[in-house]
């Protein structure tokens, strides 16, 4: 039995040691691409088989512990930014910074298309109460089961499908100029809206909810979808806020990319991963639904919302635009 113990864990260690090698290289074929997304938990998972091989004597043991270490650097060195112990990217303002700044209130809900738990997720859509929100996945059923939620914005503009890539964006706040654009493909809509704010400055916000990484659906369209959304802004030198599932996680080539070349800012950098997916594990998951900022907007705060029935968790923040905000 030990023999054979020894034996799984170096067929274990080969084969983390090649999926994560592989990761690296800039390809757009789907099972690569989906190493990505679980560099974290698999960082966890190699680190426990290491210690496991550790106390194994058998077949390669060295091997595979050197393997699963060195599985576990290269992660670690993916997601690193994303660590606590990091530098933050964007500080976040005390209460005093935004009384004397122009704030709001933002949520990004994935409902999952064949979630019934219409009541739920409608009272997290009360509690928060956002000035500003992104819902995806929304088919007429949602639109009409949150229609009493929907009432209280004073716009809204919807886009359902009977699939997975429906869309509202909802705002208390004056917006012009909304639409749905659909940036490469056909069913995936991209949104764009100018919000007015009550001090007479304004901001771009972007919903974004590409296709993931699936068996057929390798990630050429995803990341041309994700990129174009960053640096084709309507307002590109302006403040801007991007919301959604980008069904990519942020240390991912593709979002780094959106990041650099749109000029984004990543609450996250400095602070954690906080995952989103899959909502009941989120301890092992990792982070799909993205915020970012740009321009003169500051974060006041930022946190993962609680289970809503989903198979995501909603993302909340408080943003703010004042003579401090930086630039």
């Amino acid at each position: 039995m030990r023999r054979l113990l020894a034996i799984l864990l170096l067929i274990l260690a080969i084969a983390t040691f090649l999926a994560t090698l592989v990761s690296i290289y800039p390809a757009d074929y789907w099972l690569i691409r989906t190493v990505d997304l679980v560099r974290e938990p698999l960082t966890y998972a190699v680190l426990v088989l290491g210690i496991l091989a550790l106390l194994v004597n058998g077949m390669g043991r060295w091997v595979a512990v050197a393997l699963f270490g060195v599985t576990a650097l290269i992660n670690t060195w993916r997601i690193w930014p994303y660590s606590a112990l990091a530098g933050e990217e964007i500080p976040q303002i005390t209460a005093a910074d935004a009384e004397a700044a122009q704030c709001f209130t933002a949520l990004s809900v994935n409902v999952k298309v064949k979630n019934t738990d219409f009541d739920q997720v409608a009272a997290q859509i009360e509690e928060v109460s956002p000035d500003i929100l992104l819902l995806m996945e929304t088919d007429a059923n949602w639109i009409s089961e949150l229609r009493g939620v929907l009432s209280d914005y004073s716009y809204t503009l919807e886009e359902p499908q009977p699939h997975a890539f429906g869309m509202v964006f909802a705002s208390r706040l004056p917006a012009v100029d909304a639409r749905m654009v659909e940036n490469t493909s056909r069913d995936t809509p991209t949104l764009y809206a100018t919000v007015n704010l009550p001090n007479g400055e304004d901001f771009e916000f972007i919903g974004l909810h590409p296709k993931p990484p699936l068996p057929g659906w390798n990630t050429e369209e995803r990341d041309a979808n994700i990129v174009r959304a960053g640096t084709e802004t309507p307002a590109s030198d302006g403040d801007a806020l991007v919301m959604g599932d980008f069904n990519d996680v942020p240390w991912s080539r593709t979002t780094t990319r959106f990041r650099e070349e749109g000029g984004w800012r990543d609450p996250r950098i400095g602070r954690g991963t906080y995952p989103t997916f899959p909502a009941n594990l989120t301890v092992l998951g990792w982070p799909l639904d993205q915020i970012m900022l740009r321009g003169a907007l500051d974060l006041r705060d930022f946190r993962v919302m609680p289970d809503n029935g989903s198979d995501h968790r909603a993302i909340r923040a408080t943003l703010c635009q004042g003579d401090r905000a930086q630039g």
